[in-house]
């Protein structure tokens, strides 16, 4: 299969466009960058389709053409559309809600995030995985914290006959 250069690299300029608006901090540009994505990968599913060809109809022929389309990419691209207009409905809720409430369409970063950031990873009292029974100085499990409830939680049930 011979692919058209210049669809290709239509693709990757439009994905690459889109990555770049996405990592920005604010909502419409986000917006914008998956918009392009999602163009550029459904022109790359088309790309990928294959030549033009009949309609896949089943007895319409076509004089100009020998082969038949294939509909799967067709209909693949009919259902990122819908997708991608859920998807940009669904942001361009979120970017109004946020300009309701606050006039900047900037995000900014959560205080949580920060301190995520900063949290040293060889120390394993920091670390979030570790439950109620590990010791919160050295990471080691420990019985102490599996003793929780009601003794009732701990002991098997007795069948009443």
């Amino acid at each position: 299969m011979v692919s058209n250069f210049a669809l290709l690299a239509t693709v990757a300029v439009l994905i690459a466009a889109g990555v770049y608006l996405f990592l920005e901090r604010t909502i419409t540009k986000m917006l914008m960058g998956i918009l392009l994505i999602g163009n550029g990968v459904n022109l790359m599913i088309l790309t990928a389709g294959g030549s033009a060809g009949a309609p896949p109809i089943i007895g319409r022929e076509s004089h100009l053409q020998q082969t038949t389309a294939d509909p799967l990419a067709q209909a693949m691209i009919l259902t990122a559309i819908v997708i991608s207009m859920g998807l940009a409905a669904f942001i361009l809720a979120l970017a109004y809600r946020q300009h309701r409430y606050r006039v900047s369409d900037r995000i900014d970063d959560d205080p949580e995030d920060k301190t995520v950031r900063d949290r040293q990873a060889d120390d394993p009292s920091q670390q979030p995985d570790h439950d109620a029974s590990d010791d919160p100085t050295t990471g080691k499990p420990t019985d102490a914290g599996d003793q929780f409830g009601p003794k009732a939680f701990e002991k098997p049930t007795k069948e009443e006959s």
